[in-house]
C-alpha cells in the first residue's frame, strides 16, 4: 500500500512531521510504503495496512513534552555518597589476610 504524504488532506504541521520521520518505509518522494501480507485475503491485508498507517499518523500527532533538567536533592546526594563509602569499606575487607 502506498500513501503519498504531500497529496494527503492532513494539516501541514502533520505532513511536515511525517516527512521528517526517520522511518525506513518513507521514500525520498514523500511516499509511505506499507507491505502487508500477514493474512490470506487481500481485503484483510489491506485493512492491516490501513491500521498500521493510522498508527504511524497517530504517532506523529503526539507531541513529546519537553524534558526539563533536574538535580538530585542534597539528601539524595548524601545518601548516595554514604552508600558508596560503605560499599568501598566492604570491598576493602575482602583483601588478602596477612598473618
Amino acid at each position: 500500500m502506498r500513501f503519498d504524504i504531500k497529496a494527503s488532506s492532513l494539516p501541514a504541521f502533520y505532513k511536515q512531521r511525517l516527512l521528517h520521520l526517520g522511518d525506513h518505509r518513507l521514500t525520498k518522494d514523500g511516499v509511505i510504503v506499507i507491505k502487508a501480507q500477514q493474512y490470506r485475503t487481500q481485503e484483510q491485508n489491506r485493512e492491516d495496512a490501513l491500521a498500521r498507517l493510522r498508527e504511524i499518523i497517530k504517532s506523529v500527532t503526539v507531541i513529546q513534552k519537553a524534558r526539563r533538567a533536574t538535580k538530585p536533592t542534597r539528601g539524595a546526594q548524601q545518601r548516595r555518597m554514604d552508600s558508596k563509602a560503605l560499599r568501598g569499606k566492604t570491598k576493602a575487607l575482602r583483601g588478602r589476610v596477612d598473618e
